[in-house]
């Protein structure tokens, strides 16, 4: 999955020369936390965030819009020369962005010009989407050997089940760096014949750990 395919392709945006209380108001009024700050000709020239403003506005101020620092223009307090992204970057690679830098939105740039944004949130659903949390279905999650063909054989007992696989997550085994756990979500609200099956083939699953039922 690609960038423009769950960026926000109309970002609110500021000019250098708006002031902190515009740009206080364009966020409550939007209920938007981050604003791109271009030019005329839509080059970005920094992000303003909620986390910015009130950085600069003593909360003994909030409620004092003639206070100096609401006049104050935001390219005073912007972040300048922000990280930007490209509509065709991978969402991992954003994702990956966010997490090494520490940022809650990234202007996406085309032709040197704003054609979009992405947050956090966005990620977030993107995530859920992915996953198949949205629609009916139960996770399974198993312990595995690090060792190829090991989702094959596990797939092949869902295929007997008939049941379609939603979505297939690995991630390490605190426990042991020879593992991997897998996270797999199917489409099917009774798991208990292929947690039986799974488990007669000898595998480790880990959840549903369902007490008093006998798999």
């Amino acid at each position: 999955m690609i960038v423009e395919e769950i960026m926000n392709e109309e970002p609110y945006t500021l000019a250098p020369t708006n002031t902190v209380l515009e740009a206080l108001k364009l966020m409550r009024d939007k209920k938007v936390r981050h604003l791109p700050v271009i030019d005329e000709e839509r080059h970005v020239l920094g992000v303003i965030t909620e986390r910015d403003i009130k950085e600069v506005l003593p909360s003994s101020l909030q409620d004092e819009p003639n206070s100096p620092v609401f006049q104050a223009k935001v390219e005073e307090i912007m972040v300048k020369d922000p990280l930007v992204g490209h509509p065709l970057d991978f969402v991992e690679e954003v994702a990956l962005t966010f997490y090494e830098s520490k940022v809650g939105c990234l202007p996406i740039v085309s032709g040197e010009k704003l054609v979009g944004i992405v947050t956090t949130t966005d990620l977030l659903y993107t995530y859920i989407e992915l996953t198949g949390a949205t629609e009916p279905g139960s996770k399974i999650e198993i312990r595995v050997a690090d060792t190829p063909g090991v989702l094959f054989e596990i797939t092949k007992i869902f295929h007997h089940h008939h049941a379609n696989v939603q979505s297939v997550l690995v991630y390490p085994d605190s426990e042991n760096t020879q593992n991997k756990i897998l996270s797999v979500r199917v489409k099917t609200l009774n798991p208990l014949a292929m947690i039986k099956d799974l488990r007669k083939e000898g595998f480790d699953v880990l959840w549903p750990n369902l007490p008093g039922v006998s798999l």
